[in-house]
């Protein structure tokens, strides 16, 4: 019997969705037969990923800051009411600025915070209470990052925020298993996108190297000898975020080219 993903006619959350790892996930589940919300903060870019999203499939997109509550409950009631309810939450969120932890100050820590730590955990609270009120076995896929199992120089603060995602995964799966709900995460390792330009400016300019010898360095580090692509790690998402996933809840996949060298 061929593979399916079974998620046509889904309903899905995909949040951070104007460019990058989001838009190529909200394209992924179009293109199985998914109706989409996509979320972002900056209106401009989230029209111009509506538009190019909308020749794949049914996208709605909501306005909207993962960084204040009124914003978050505003996205999960307004993505309710659209769909009809949620079967699947995507994570995606942006990340912070390259840097040290000695470099960095209190204020960039209570950003840092709120976005890799509150956010995520508040914004799945109430996908939860969407999901148990329509009785949904739904499933949550949240995008953190290989440097929660091996930290990366210069980026401390993704390095401590983001293992709170791990937290938030294990704690979740456990206490919505009882409604049928899984939650998993995605560890993304090197991927094309602006952030992979933004390690690569950081690294040449802090170590005084070219911006070619810095990305050279960095697919070094791949035992499979090349940056992955968005269209990659949203094939994670489709699989966390299907019935072929499952028996699968708590889980970290990492999505790395074989970057990691830890066992766990």
């Amino acid at each position: 019997m061929p593979l399916s993903t079974g998620l046509k006619d889904n309903r899905i959350l995909v949040t951070a969705a104007s460019q990058g790892i989001g838009f190529g996930v909200a394209r992924a589940f179009l293109g199985e037969g998914s109706r989409v919300v996509i979320n972002s903060s900056n209106d401009e870019k989230l029209r111009r990923a509506e538009t190019e999203l909308s020749k794949f499939g049914e996208v709605t997109r909501i306005t909207g800051d993962l960084a204040s509550k009124a914003d978050i409950d505003r996205i999960v009631s307004g993505a309710a009411d659209i769909l009809g309810g949620i079967d699947v939450l995507a994570y995606v969120t942006g990340s912070p600025a390259p840097g040290t932890v000695m470099e960095k100050e209190y204020e960039d820590w209570e950003q840092a915070s709120r976005l890799l730590t509150v956010s995520p955990t508040y914004l799945a609270r109430r996908v939860a209470q969407v999901m148990i009120d329509k009785k949904t076995k739904g499933r949550m896929v949240f995008s953190a990052s290989v440097v929660v199992r091996e930290p990366s120089p210069n980026l401390a603060l993704s390095n401590i925020c983001r293992v709170s995602v791990l937290g938030l995964v294990r704690t979740l799966s456990r206490e919505l298993a009882p409604s049928g709900i899984r939650v998993n995460a995605i560890l993304p390792g090197f991927i094309k996108t602006g952030r992979i330009d933004q390690i690569v400016q950081n690294t040449s300019k802090r170590r005084g190297i070219s911006e070619t010898q810095a990305l050279n360095e960095i697919v070094s580090q791949i035992p499979l000898g090349y940056i992955g692509s968005t269209e990659e790690i949203a094939r994670s998402f489709l699989f966390l975020g299907s019935d072929m996933s499952s028996y699968v809840s708590g889980a970290a996949l990492p999505v790395d080219g074989g970057q990691l060298h830890s066992i766990g």
